[in-house]
């Protein structure tokens, strides 16, 4: 019997801090799992995390940490995983306990590099979690405006709407307001490729296109994802709800988005290599991409902006140049 006052986060970046400030809300207690000893030893003797949100105080009498990941695993049966999709592979990698007995959560906004998979195809296909016991948890929703506790709205999807209604339970709060759904592998590209449509949004913003041309550009890159979604899954699915067309929507304009953030850098003249480095949170678009272009590489015509994003930050392809090709194209 999976009790769900047993749940833990894995991750220490800002939406796995995010994530477990919303579920203190109601949770006596919460797990917390996070690689880096420092991040953990200051949190126990200061009550925030030193490098991320560092505004949000969180008792500490409320949290149960671990630097072992055996360990929060043993003691946990619902996991949310907020690890960022390029490190989920290494970092699970250290796990020798088994999840196949354990609900788990994905709020990982990607896809896994090495294995080309969604968190949930790879987590059943490597580590044996039933479809039934898996979930995912998506936006509309930054970090930043959680820490702020201004009113936010989250997607909980899984096949089995039973578990999904007990994390909502979970999850919905004074600042937090909470939906359910039976569409994870939507819900999962849907997560990815607003990030990678942001990078274009932030490319066009800093070679100087107005409003009146993002508005089309993600407008178009809206019908995009709804061409994606339905290739690689026919589900039946309303692609204007928050899941799809709001957390899209976030993501593109909102300046709390570093995948905008990555995009605006690269239109205004920095290099990739450059503005990744400049930058010092993941963009998970920037993998998200590489993975998303390599499903519907043959079919430019359909995916112009994914191929464009793409093309810039793989191909070594000019931001300018390419921005303006594809202002041919949409309308």
């Amino acid at each position: 019997m999976i009790d769900f006052s047993k749940i833990a986060v894995l991750g220490s970046g800002s939406w796995a801090t995010a994530l477990v400030k919303i579920l203190c809300e109601n949770n006596a207690i919460v797990g917390w799992y996070m690689r880096n000893e420092a991040i953990h030893q200051h949190l126990l003797s200061e009550g925030h995390n030193p490098n991320y949100l560092s505004g949000v105080e969180f008792n500490t009498q409320q949290l149960d940490m671990y630097t072992n990941l055996d360990d929060v695993v043993a003691q946990y049966d619902v996991l949310v995983v907020a690890i960022p999709s390029f490190y989920i592979d290494s970092s699970l990698e250290l796990l020798t306990e088994s999840l196949k007995d354990k609900v788990v959560f994905s709020a990982v906004k990607g896809i896994v590099p090495e294995q080309k998979a969604l968190v949930g195809h790879y987590l059943t296909e490597k580590y044996g979690v039933p479809e039934k016991h898996l979930g995912v948890i998506t936006g509309p929703c930054h970090a930043e405006e959680v820490a702020l506790e201004r009113l936010s709205y989250l997607t909980v999807a899984s096949a089995n709407l039973a578990i999904a209604k007990e994390m909502k339970a979970k999850l919905d709060c004074t600042y937090i307001r909470t939906v359910v759904s039976d569409d994870v592998v939507g819900a999962e590209y849907a997560a990815t490729l607003k990030n990678v449509y942001a990078i274009a949004v932030g490319m066009a913003h800093g070679l100087g296109y107005g409003d009146n041309f993002i508005s089309v550009l993600i407008s178009c890159a809206m019908r995009e994802m709804k061409r994606f979604t339905k290739r690689v899954n026919k589900k039946k699915r309303n692609i204007n709800k928050s899941a799809y067309l709001g957390d899209l929507l976030v993501t593109a304009y909102s300046v709390f988005s570093r995948n905008r953030m990555l995009g605006n850098m690269i239109g205004k003249g920095y290099t990739v290599k450059a503005a990744l480095m400049e930058m010092t949170m993941i963009a998970e678009g920037y993998h998200g991409a590489k993975t998303a272009y390599e499903l519907v590489a043959d079919q430019e015509e359909k995916f112009p902006i994914l191929h464009c994003v793409f093309q810039v930050l793989y191909e070594n392809a000019s931001a300018k140049r390419k921005m303006k090709a594809l202002s041919q194209l949409l309308n």
